[in-house]
């Protein structure tokens, strides 16, 4: 796929902030090719970037989060998700999301006409993302220029020049199909909770394997308990502690593959006192239970390795 950079895993700071570079200063613009079904636990997880993005489904289905809500796309659909957008994206089976992440002011210098007439409109409106549906007409040709920016990357070395066509390309159809009523001043309150979610969030992944209460949780960004489970239940889809709780379990699950602790030492360092409610809480997760989990996991990587000597085998001889 040219020069798709491939990722199995995303990395963020404190505030869930990406923390990998999106190009360069010179050409702020990254081409993905990735499969969501690659990454740890199957899912591309929480973060933001000042970057936007657009992501084309070009196989499979999955979850897009993105801000407080849950957008199911398949095959042929595609999605913008604006700058600052806390965002994630789910998949049960392989899901190919070619997908570009790049800085607006690669269109048009801050301050320029083209800038404040039609980029910081967008960027800065309370616009959270927009779906293309396959299925709508007026949508084909958004869907289409994106697929073209895809093909152009590493075609060649007027690649960039290409690309900056067809992005504005892109933005200018983008721009079109917004209706002008979404694009009024930036929502203050809408960021100050993201970022009171986002720390949170921080503050349990930093804490997972102690006590975490409810009052501990709020206490991180000063708000009432019912603003907390307000906030998780519109952003996330579900409740501070069952948000906890699966935490501990993606975090056990990549310990059974990784080290050879016991079952019950795995339950007592994530988080867990009774080896009992983990293994229930485990296998309503996962389908299997722990030891099984692990069985499965560590005979999979087995067999990748035996492909591998078998590949170098047949190289070398």
């Amino acid at each position: 796929m040219g020069n798709a950079i491939k990722k199995d895993r995303i990395t963020t700071d404190e505030t869930l902030r990406e923390t990998a570079s999106h190009g360069s200063e010179e050409y702020p613009f990254s081409y993905y090719y990735e499969d969501i079904w690659d990454f740890d636990f199957h899912c591309i997880d929480w973060h933001w970037h000042p970057e936007v993005e657009f992501v084309y489904v070009q196989h499979g289905k999955a979850d897009f989060l993105v801000g407080g809500n849950r957008y199911v796309l398949s095959s042929g659909d595609g999605i913008f998700i604006n700058s600052q957008v806390i965002h994630r994206f789910e998949a049960e089976d392989s899901a190919i999301i070619p997908n570009i992440v790049f800085s607006p002011v690669l269109l048009a210098p801050q301050g320029s006409l083209i800038y404040s007439r039609y980029i910081r409109p967008i960027i800065e409106s309370t616009t959270e993302c927009v779906i293309f549906s396959a299925e709508e007409t007026a949508h084909h040709s958004i869907i289409e220029t994106m697929r073209s920016v895809f093909a152009v990357q590493g075609s060649g070395t007027a690649s960039e020049m290409e690309t900056v066509e067809l992005l504005l390309k892109l933005w200018r159809l983008l721009y079109e199909s917004i209706q002008i009523t979404d694009c009024g001043p930036v929502s203050g309150h809408s960021a100050q909770t993201q970022a009171k979610l986002q720390i949170m969030m921080q503050y349990i992944h930093d804490n997972y394997s102690g006590q975490i209460t409810l009052d501990d949780i709020a206490g991180t960004v000063l708000i009432s308990k019912s603003s907390v489970l307000n906030i998780f239940r519109t952003y996330l889809h579900t409740s501070p502690i069952n948000y906890v709780v699966e935490y501990r379990l993606k975090r056990a699950s990549k310990l059974l593959v990784d080290t050879e602790n016991s079952v019950c030492t795995i339950a007592q360092e994530t988080g867990f006192e009774n080896i009992g409610y983990f293994c229930r809480r485990f296998k309503k997760l996962y389908g299997v239970t722990p030891i099984n989990y692990r069985k499965y996991y560590r005979s999979a990587e087995r067999n990748s390795m035996r492909n591998i000597h078998s590949d170098t085998n047949v190289l070398s001889g």
